[in-house]
């Protein structure tokens, strides 16, 4: 039972909650039932039909309300007498700065991206507030504290790159079913329903342009008065038949590969074949676009069948036609979304095709879908105990109870008898940029680089700031802000275009750059190092920014040796730390395994010994403390670069890794 001090720190507190999903939706009702009084959700999200399995607060005829507003109300129900105040808002919004944690006693997070933990936990840390991570994936979760200056900070660990592949290997050489997807999705899916103007890397030309009148142009571009089909199947045609054709060409390139076979429509499809059980009048009657679906117009119901190479075809040409018939409006602007079906079906359809020309085994709608969407399927009871989890620790961090904070691990099978692993929390990390303010190192040649590259590469990718001010010395080399007179917002637009070198106060090696967020109070010193070459496949951005560094060898003993005092786990971080409810992440949310150790609680020294409590590597992993690992095929994160030495610009396509920090 609660203890009087519980109660009253409970009711008196006032709790903001970043995200209400898979989590957030377990969250907010074990707030409620536990006492808590005052209440506060930020999400930008609606619901839609994927969350109902496990987000239990929504049901169907909620789909495409606000997930804040709506689980407010399905709490107040039973919980009446108690404030929840909903944002259907994007917590980076300026709206919610520093002044505005402030008012909090706590932060709860459940969100699924790694830009908005980090801006969060900036916003704590300026604030002052504590802050209670958490994240699952499938049967692993975990719960985190962090407090300024008493324990790390989300940043304090650093992120792994992500895996990299060069360009070649999507567009000409592929060998594994997630390089079909990516083609299929982020090169084929975006260049016939996206952005037009972009890169073309599918547009390939013959030599003799005579030879091949549609080559001479755009082939993706849709004559006038053609009709649909004949596009589809022209499209087919290039795609499938006519650039493999050009790529077996290079003899050299097949040397030591599996040559891949063209494959055009009329191979596929007996001409005209394609039958439409139903019509596009009723697909294209539905009030969601997404819900249109070329499975339904030819009668496949099952995603879970693999598609013959026929079939696949059938859904190609059919979701293709559907694209232009239902939901012309929106091409050109389109990018894939995994809830949108008829989407899903073109992608799935597509790498199939592109798998069967390279001889790579075929994949489900329901397993394609998991690739493209980077879906691991959540565990509602995951979520309920690490929700449990969080409410426990936020209960000790408004107790002001520091020394019996957990970090908190959930394992898929026991460990040593337990499923909960709890661990103490590390002190600050002293490398820490953003919590220890230590200044980052950055490799760059400046004599070719221009700003923009700095600002969109480093302050906005890496740093994570969305309002950037950049100063060298006194001089003010960009701003960003609703406020600025326009002769200052051209100034700063021509700054951009500059390089580093050459701007009005001039970026050399050796110079000390202070990039700020206002938004963020986060303010970070950068160490210019000038450098002429660069590794296209291994330093894609042309840069290298250092920032942090793993403890020295000395720090490493005097670690152990207390740790070993009391006795300890010896395996590094349990599990990576993971998403919001393992539906989607990014590759830059993985965590880098440490090298310290972390100390067991009191409440598990009877269950672990120091020598027993690292478990062996078990080949079918029960009793094993589970650590990420990169090497599943269809989890990696692609990068592609640009396989042209002689071509300076770097083309990045990314997929996002299922598991995250």
């Amino acid at each position: 039972m609660a203890s009087q001090q519980q109660l009253s720190a409970v009711k008196g507190a006032k709790v903001l909650m970043v995200g209400a999903g898979g989590i957030g939706c377990e969250l907010l009702k074990t707030l409620a039932l536990s006492g808590f009084q005052d209440i506060h959700i930020i999400d930008m999200d609606t619901i839609e039909v994927s969350n109902l399995n496990r987000q239990f607060l929504f049901r169907r005829s909620h789909v495409g309300l606000s997930k804040a507003k709506v689980a407010r109300d399905a709490v107040l129900r039973f919980r009446p007498n108690i404030n929840i105040t909903p944002y259907h808002a994007n917590v980076k919004d300026p709206d919610f700065n520093v002044d505005f944690f402030k008012k909090f006693n706590v932060v709860l997070n459940g969100l699924d991206n790694l830009d908005a933990r980090r801006h969060v936990n900036r916003l704590c840390l300026a604030a002052d507030v504590p802050l209670v991570e958490s994240g699952t994936t499938g049967f692993l979760g975990q719960v985190t504290v962090h407090l300024k200056g008493k324990t790390e900070c989300y940043e304090c660990q650093p992120k792994p790159a992500p895996k990299t592949y060069p360009v070649c290997t999507i567009t000409s050489t592929p060998s594994k079913f997630v390089h079909c997807i990516v083609w299929a999705k982020d090169l084929l899916f975006a260049k016939l329903f996206g952005d037009t103007t972009q890169d073309n890397d599918l547009n390939v030309r013959s030599s003799d342009a005579a030879g091949s009148s549609e080559n001479s142009k755009d082939v993706f571009e849709r004559r006038k008065d053609e009709d649909i089909e004949d596009y589809g199947r022209r499209i087919f045609d290039h795609v499938f038949g006519y650039n493999i054709e050009m790529a077996l060409s290079n003899e050299d390139t097949w040397k030591n590969r599996n040559r891949p076979r063209p494959i055009y429509s009329k191979d596929a499809l007996p001409e005209k074949s394609i039958k439409q059980n139903g019509s596009v009048e009723k697909n294209g009657s539905t009030d969601d676009p997404s819900s249109v679906s070329a499975m339904a117009s030819l009668g496949m119901r099952s995603p879970q069948d693999v598609w013959s190479l026929m079939e696949n075809s059938k859904v190609f040409l059919e979701a293709l036609k559907l694209f232009f018939t239902t939901r012309e409006k929106e091409i050109g602007s389109l990018s894939f979304d995994k809830d949108d079906q008829l989407a899903v079906e073109f992608v799935t359809a597509a790498a199939n095709i592109r798998a069967s020309s390279f001889g790579i085994p075929l994949h489900s709608l329901f397993e394609a879908k998991g690739i493209a969407g980077n879906i691991v399927h959540a565990v509602a009871t995951t979520n309920a105990v690490i929700a449990g989890l969080i409410v426990i620790e936020a209960i000790k961090v408004l107790q002001n109870d520091t020394k019996n904070y957990r970090m908190t691990y959930c394992l898929e099978y026991p460990t040593k008898n337990m499923l909960l692993m709890p661990v103490e929390p590390f002190e600050p990390n002293k490398s820490c940029y953003v919590c220890s303010e230590t200044p980052l190192s950055l490799e760059i040649n400046t004599y070719q680089s221009k700003l923009r590259d700095f600002v969109e590469k480093i302050v906005k990718a890496k740093l994570g700031m969305h309002s950037p001010i950049i100063m060298h010395g006194s001089a003010l080399l960009y701003e960003v802000g609703d406020d600025l007179e326009e002769d200052m917002v051209a100034n700063y637009a021509a700054n951009l275009e500059k390089v580093l070198s050459e701007l009005p106060s001039p970026v050399t090696g050796g110079t000390m750059l202070t990039v700020e967020d206002m938004q963020q109070e986060l303010v970070c010193n950068v160490n210019i190092k000038h450098r002429e070459e660069f590794d296209e496949e291994k330093e894609p951005d042309g840069m290298v920014l250092v920032g942090w560094s793993q403890p020295s060898s000395t720090e490493k003993k005097e670690e152990n040796h207390r740790v070993s005092d009391v006795g300890t786990s010896n395996s590094s971080r349990p599990i990576a730390e993971l998403n919001e409810d393992a539906e989607i992440s990014t590759m830059e949310e993985t965590d880098v395994v440490p090298t310290k150790k972390r100390k067991l609680s009191t409440a598990s020294k009877n269950a672990t010994s120091p020598s027993s409590s690292k478990v062996p590597a078990d080949t079918d992993n029960h009793g094993k403390v589970e650590e990420i690992d990169d090497d599943d095929d269809d989890d990696d994160v692609v990068v592609m670069l640009d396989g042209n030495p002689d071509n300076t610009k770097t083309r990045r396509v990314v997929t996002s890794k299922n598991l995250c920090v």
